[in-house]
């Protein structure tokens, strides 16, 4: 087992914790990878859309004016497409883009991402993150000794919802529960911080 540096929020290390190899050092499948973003950002789609046809659009029923003898382009409704108030060709309408994707799979998706963020000194681990009260300053003075612009942070327990909270008025920096984390978001982001509470119930849940 690989073992990563932990770190305090004045971003001191404190020590080191030893990492599950059977979420971080796995056989990255970029293919699954690229098909969890993509069911991600799918599954993200509203599917609402909806534009009339020619067919569904009131009126239009009698022709405008006779077929020859007028000199203009010959019509036969007010509702064809080409008209101000015509119907829409090819017309959206309501739809599901949601794609599936097997339990097995999105598992191993998000472990080849974890496992690219380690690979690639992307991962961070805090040995806590507490915010006595919920201020943006306070979290933006964290995200400065820690040097971090760009980061997804996941936390656990009661003292997350301060940190959520002081963190969302930033730019570049979200902020998960454990059980929300995606592949999407992961790869996104260019640091993966993580609290030591949180890393052990991703080894929980996912080992």
């Amino acid at each position: 087992m690989a073992n990563i540096a932990v770190y305090n929020i004045n971003g001191q290390q404190v020590g080191e914790v030893e990492l599950n190899d059977s979420i971080f050092a796995v056989d990255v499948k970029e293919h699954l990878v690229h098909a969890a973003v993509v069911a991600h950002l799918a599954n993200r789609r509203q599917g609402t859309q909806s534009a009339k046809t020619r067919a569904e659009v009131r009126g239009g029923g009698r022709k405008p004016w006779r077929q020859k003898g007028t000199g203009r382009a010959r019509q036969g409704s007010i509702r064809s497409v080409q008209w101000t108030g015509g119907g829409v060709a090819f017309a959206p309408k309501p739809r599901d883009y949601s794609v599936k994707l097997n339990r097995k799979e999105k598992q191993l998706a998000l472990k080849s991402a974890l496992t690219s963020r380690v690979n690639a000194s992307k991962m961070i681990v805090l040995d806590s993150l507490e915010l006595a009260e919920i201020k943006t300053k306070a979290m933006a003075n964290v995200l400065a000794a820690l040097k971090l612009n760009k980061a997804l942070i996941v936390t656990e327990g009661e003292a997350s919802r301060n940190v959520m909270l002081s963190a969302r008025n930033i730019q570049g920096i979200k902020t998960s529960a454990v059980n929300n984390i995606n592949v999407y978001d992961i790869l996104k982001y260019d640091t993966f911080v993580v609290t030591k509470e949180a890393l052990s119930k991703i080894e929980e849940v996912y080992a």
